[in-house]
């Protein structure tokens, strides 16, 4: 369960990297055998769609008009994503409970984190903020996705 709460605490940095993540383990068979995840989440099609959105939010947050990821949509995006990989990382008898873990730990994140990234935008501008926290989103999350297979 730990995996739910922090592929969550990634959804509220990026809302759809963590779920590209989590889709892309699904595909090469990495995550558990009897994890919560849905079996549409390994097809190879969503995880190309899913990668490509996230490579798009990734993008677009570099923009001067990227939204407040604490905004209503921004918020939703997060529980949802944060919802669908914390059930798909979670032992299947334990989905629920992996879907609240990761959802609440995504929008409490989401506040998190938008706290520092303003913080960080003052003193060294919004790309290379963005850029930092790119990397360190995509590192979390294929780091708490990859290991999924080997927790219980």
């Amino acid at each position: 369960m730990i995996r739910s709460f922090l592929i969550g605490l990634v959804a509220g940095a990026r809302a759809l990297t963590p779920l590209a993540a989590v889709s892309d383990a699904a595909r090469h068979g990495a995550l558990a055998r009897y994890s919560g995840a849905p079996a549409w989440l390994a097809h190879p099609l969503v995880a190309a769609g899913l990668t490509a959105l996230a490579a798009g939010e990734l993008w677009g947050d570099k923009l001067d008009s990227a939204p407040d990821r604490i905004g209503a949509l921004g918020i939703a995006a997060r529980l949802v994503s944060g919802g669908l990989a914390g059930a798909a990382l979670a032992p299947r008898q334990r989905a629920l409970a992996g879907a609240l873990l990761g959802g609440a730990a995504a929008v409490i994140a989401a506040y998190l984190t938008f706290g520092a990234r303003v913080g960080a935008i003052r003193r060294f501008g919004q790309k290379r903020t963005g850029l930092v926290e790119d990397a360190l989103t995509v590192g979390a999350a294929r780091l708490v996705a990859s290991g999924a297979g080997h927790a219980a």
